[in-house]
């Protein structure tokens, strides 16, 4: 294996999943949870959870091919084109975009879900009325994970 610049997400949060990589939210820290979990610094972040699903089921791409390639080195860059080489269906921009927006935003599933989040969002802070969406969550969570006030 080379030497694989990876983020030690025992001391920081992956890229937020608001950040985009040739137009792709969640791809950045799918990248860094990759990178992280192949040198066994991933932390409580988990390679290939449901958001990162998300991702794999939009590109239809398996998560073990990208991890393969991420143990490669390669850059963000590079491993960019190779998602988008071996993405099926390709994808047009428009549909890259539009597929991020709604990640960006995706709502709460079903009532469990619903419950597990109010929970989570109730750990974070009792009196935050303003977080909504996975990312809001995510973004939050991280930020409390490290030291941060929610």
């Amino acid at each position: 294996m080379n030497n694989i610049p990876a983020p030690d997400l025992t001391q920081r949060p992956p890229r937020s999943p608001r950040v985009r990589l040739g137009g792709y939210a969640v791809l950045p820290r799918v990248l860094d949870k990759a990178r992280a979990s192949l040198v066994g610094k991933a932390g409580d972040y988990k390679y290939g959870n449901p958001l990162d699903q998300a991702f794999f089921g939009f590109t239809g791409l398996a998560p073990a091919g990208l991890l393969e390639q991420v143990k490669t080195g390669a850059g963000d860059w590079n491993l960019l084109l190779w998602v988008n080489a071996n993405a099926n269906p390709k994808r047009a921009p428009h549909e890259i975009r539009a597929w991020s927006a709604y990640i960006e935003t995706m709502p709460i599933g079903d009532a469990e879900d619903f419950e597990w989040f109010t929970e989570q969002v109730q750990r974070l802070n009792p009196v935050r009325t303003d977080l909504h969406t996975v990312v809001d969550y995510l973004d939050a969570d991280d930020h409390v994970s490290f030291g941060g006030r929610a």
